[in-house]
């Protein structure tokens, strides 16, 4: 039961990323193509965490944790540099 919860976990990231990128790609305005890449970052938080959990090295949660935080850090700088408040 878990293996298939794991397999349909990975199945549902492909799809994040392949909407992320079609939405990086086609995306009008800087802010789509932000929130596409903050979400690419998400889902790369996923593998990373998904990857740890499979390997059972728990120290890869430690660097998911780090890279979601400097994640978040640099969403709001380029937010902030988009509403021109840099």
């Amino acid at each position: 039961m878990a293996e298939q919860i794991l397999n349909l976990a990975m199945v549902l990231i492909g799809f994040a990323i392949l909407f992320g990128v079609i939405r990086l790609v086609k995306g009008e305005t800087e802010t789509d193509r932000v929130i596409a890449v903050d979400l690419l970052t998400v889902v790369s938080l996923s593998i990373i965490v998904l990857l740890a959990h499979i390997s059972g090295r728990f120290i890869y949660v430690d660097v998911a944790i780090v890279y979601g935080l400097l994640s978040f850090l640099g969403v709001l700088a380029v937010a902030r540099y988009l509403e021109k408040g840099l």
